[in-house]
């Protein structure tokens, strides 16, 4: 380009100037043959980033930004149309993420035929448990024998 340039700059007439037949720099030229829209200085990529996110705002990963796009569209159309609420949605995820990793070992398991992993029984003594719920229902039967006492105005302090 820029040999061309200079062919058609020699071959112009001769009132030009001296300066205009110097040599135009390399930037100038390629500054002034992108065409940047609105009077921009930037590049739109280089405006959003640089990087991947930018490359699907401007559709240059065509499966990426396709998926995208269809996403969103399955969300809006989820919760605007059909009035889907997001805590049904929480619930029905979760529902099937509790059902795929109670599933998941099963099948897993038995396409496999491999015997599942042997879990030791745990023991505990019942004695313990038996002592710390009678010790929590004295001191929970006190709690209400104040409140009663308090309501009655019996207790005053």
């Amino acid at each position: 380009m820029e040999k061309i340039s200079e062919k058609i700059h020699s071959h112009d007439s001769s009132s030009e100037s001296d300066s205009d037949h110097e040599k135009p720099s390399c930037s100038s030229t390629v500054q002034s043959k992108i065409f940047l829209l609105f009077g921009r200085v930037k590049i739109v990529h280089h405006v959003l980033g640089g990087g991947e996110p930018a490359d699907v705002f401007l559709w240059r990963n065509k499966k990426i930004s396709a998926s995208v796009l269809s996403g969103a569209t399955d969300i809006w159309v989820l919760f605007e149309p059909i009035d889907y609420n997001l805590l049904t949605l929480i619930c029905h995820v979760s529902i099937l993420c509790l059902a795929l990793m109670f599933l998941w070992p099963n099948v897993h398991t038995s396409s496999t035929s491999k015997t599942p992993p042997c879990i030791p029984e745990v023991y505990l003594p019942e004695e313990p448990f038996i002592h710390v719920a009678s010790a929590l229902t004295i001191e929970i039967n006190r709690a209400f024998k104040l409140l009663q006492d308090v309501a009655s105005g019996r207790n005053l302090k």
